[in-house]
């Protein structure tokens, strides 16, 4: 078996090392985490808010959204969307079980409800573009009772 290399006799471009390698680099150092203030943007929020009527309620109630204008009324305005759609929903309905011995009513109220629940959701992902965006965009009815419990 052949003897180890000797590895004392290294060639001289390898022999010197670089100034900037010499030193012993310093001990590494964990910087203290940044602190946010709120967790989440004001805008990235309201927009959350619309996501379904836990998120809306969940930041009416918690510290730090609660006082933010924006994030009070989309959060409104999106609890006052759900109850009206569920409101709506039921009247048409009702309307259809009230007049389901008329022959093809059913293929009607099922175009209804279609069309509803489109128009519903085009104006769902439309307030969340404008939340998003820090928009103050107020729906007819429902825009007016949102923008009065969010500045009082």
């Amino acid at each position: 078996m052949p003897p180890p290399p000797d590895y004392t006799n290294v060639p001289p471009a390898y022999s010197t090392v670089p100034p900037a390698y010499s030193a012993v680099p310093p001990a590494y150092v964990a910087a203290p985490p940044a602190v946010t203030s709120s967790g989440l943007s004001e805008t990235a929020a309201a927009a959350i808010a619309y996501l379904t009527i836990i998120p809306a309620i969940i930041f009416l109630v918690l510290e730090p959204y609660n006082k933010m204008p924006l994030v009070r009324f989309h959060s409104w305005q999106s609890i006052g969307l759900c109850v009206a759609a569920f409101v709506l929903q039921v009247i048409i309905t009702f309307a259809e079980i009230f007049t389901h011995f008329v022959p093809g009513i059913i293929l009607l109220f099922s175009l209804i409800h279609l069309v509803i629940g489109l128009g519903l959701f085009l104006v769902w992902l439309f307030l969340i573009l404008k939340a998003s965006k820090g928009e103050w965009y107020k729906l007819p009815v429902i825009g007016d009772f949102a923008e009065k419990q969010a500045r009082s």
